[in-house]
């Protein structure tokens, strides 16, 4: 029995951080299937990211507060960070469409906002599974093979910006949503890593 019980509710947040880039993902993937009141659901995703960094500077409080953590506190905050950053990225590319006035979604970006989604997807699997890490490996593996993917789909996108023609203008501002796009899955990538950590030193 242990004197000083250790702080599960990190589990908890973790999970609410998990769930919050599944619900910014949902809904970059709508607006890119039906491309209609783009403001309306880029500020739906602006408010998810603003409860994202809420989540963020409570997990960091309760860090500084617990004297006994259940899993490295390194690993807690490398954690925390990653998943803050995917749903930043989220948030960066939707507010692009705004700043660089677009006008319709190639079938690319919708191809990535959905592996996106995707990656989201096995992140709520995979954080669900913290306190119980036997399955997190596989989904670190599903991670990393998604990111292999969106590096390819961005590659394909850019070289189709160049062999269409399209204006200097155009492809400088969808080079930059590609990559953004892209960025998110590494992301992604890394919080498997962080996950692949927390497991190895468990076993």
């Amino acid at each position: 029995m242990r004197l000083i019980p250790r702080e599960e509710k990190f589990y908890d947040l973790f999970r609410d951080q998990a769930g919050l880039i599944n619900q910014a993902a949902m809904i970059l993937v709508a607006l890119f299937e039906d491309y209609k009141d783009v403001e309306k659901h880029v500020t739906e995703i602006k408010f998810v990211e603003h409860k994202g960094d809420q989540l963020t500077h409570e997990l960091m409080t309760k860090l500084n507060k617990t004297f006994i953590t259940p899993i490295d506190r390194e690993d807690i905050h490398s954690l925390c960070s990653a998943l803050d950053d995917v749903l930043d990225l989220i948030d960066g590319a939707s507010g692009r469409l705004i700043t660089y006035k677009i006008r319709q979604i190639t079938p690319g970006a919708t191809q990535l906002a959905k592996v996106i989604l995707h990656g989201s997807e096995i992140i709520v699997r995979a954080v669900a599974q913290l306190h119980r890490p036997q399955n997190i490996l596989e989904y670190c593996d599903q991670l990393s093979q998604l990111e292999k993917d969106a590096d390819r789909i961005k590659g394909e996108c850019v070289a189709r910006l160049f062999e269409n023609s399209a204006s200097p203008t155009d492809i400088i501002k969808w080079k930059e949503i590609y990559e953004v796009l892209e960025a998110t899955t590494d992301k992604c990538e890394d919080v498997a890593d962080v996950l692949e950590s927390v497991v190895l030193k468990s076993t």
